[in-house]
């Protein structure tokens, strides 16, 4: 069964505001397909989410890079949840290799982040891959599949996850796995979650690919069958980001067109918590969420 593609772009800690005013325009006059055939989801850093979810095209969507764990309060420099429900931003990304190494989030604090993420209704990018090391050892799908395990022991629904696999080793060097070698890993995570969550699970959960993603090799990586789209780095501050977007359609491969949560079991019930979650506290403090800009 085909999944609708998706493309994410994260632009990490760059950009100043004029810097964004640019990429946008350039995002926003693109041709690219529908949103029927590619979900393109930007994460900006978190300053710069109210002013581009405002200026993005209606198609897009927005995510934040990172979120707590847990209610906010005394944590200083940490984004809670609820504060990106009350922005109405839809997605975060959670779990990446960088947060992982930098900051020691450890696969059960991970797989905390994410549950209560999708407990108040946000949609994640959940991250998982290996260290060079790590592959050079042979060790690759046992790490990716403890790293998704400790997210299975805490959520029950799969619908609003959307899994990225990084290989570490790949992520801002200039390597790319090869197609067989991303095909391999997402192959091995998706017989995990038929094996340990279920065939439904397995068969509509979408696992895309980051590291060094760019306009020359992503449309060999998208016709691999179990690539189902990408987390774009540095490419997602230039113009071929439009090209990533592009490399479904010219890859020929098939994807399910039209709501992606429709077709994923539960998937109606969550987006109707999503909703009622961004409307509640957005509605009743929009003024006070945007007098900031």
């Amino acid at each position: 069964m085909g999944r609708k593609f998706f493309v994410g772009g994260n632009w990490k800690c760059n950009g100043t505001s004029e810097e964004i005013k640019v990429l946008l325009s350039l995002l926003n006059a693109g041709q690219v397909p529908s949103g029927d055939v590619v979900e393109v989801v930007v994460s900006p850093p978190f300053l710069f989410l109210p002013s581009v979810k405002t200026t993005l095209r209606s198609d897009f969507q927005v995510a934040a890079q990172n979120c707590w764990v847990k209610k906010g309060g005394a944590f200083t420099g940490e984004i809670s949840a609820e504060m990106l429900v009350n922005l109405r931003i839809p997605w975060v990304i959670i779990g990446h290799s960088e947060r992982r190494a930098l900051f020691n989030e450890s696969n059960e604090f991970v797989g905390d982040k994410i549950a209560y993420a999708l407990s108040q209704g946000l949609k994640v990018i959940a991250c998982v891959g290996e260290s060079l090391e790590q592959r050079e050892s042979g060790s690759t799908i046992d790490v990716v599949a403890a790293q998704t395990k400790a997210i299975a022991d805490k959520i029950s629904k799969w619908s609003d996850v959307v899994l990225a696999y990084e290989p570490v080793w790949a992520i801002g060097t200039g390597k790319v796995a090869t197609p067989d070698q991303a095909q391999q890993v997402h192959s091995e995570l998706r017989n995990w979650l038929q094996k340990n969550i279920s065939a439904e699970v397995a068969s509509m959960t979408r696992i895309i690919y980051g590291g060094s993603v760019n306009g020359g090799n992503c449309k060999e990586l998208a016709a691999q069958p179990d690539v189902d789209g990408f987390l774009v780095g540095g490419a997602s501050l230039k113009a071929e980001f439009l090209d990533i977007i592009k490399a479904v359609e010219e890859s020929g491969k098939e994807t399910i067109v039209g709501d992606m949560e429709e077709n994923v079991a539960g998937g109606r019930e969550e987006n109707h918590t999503f909703a009622v979650n961004q409307q509640k506290g957005a509605d009743d403090r929009e003024d006070e969420a945007y007098s900031f800009l």
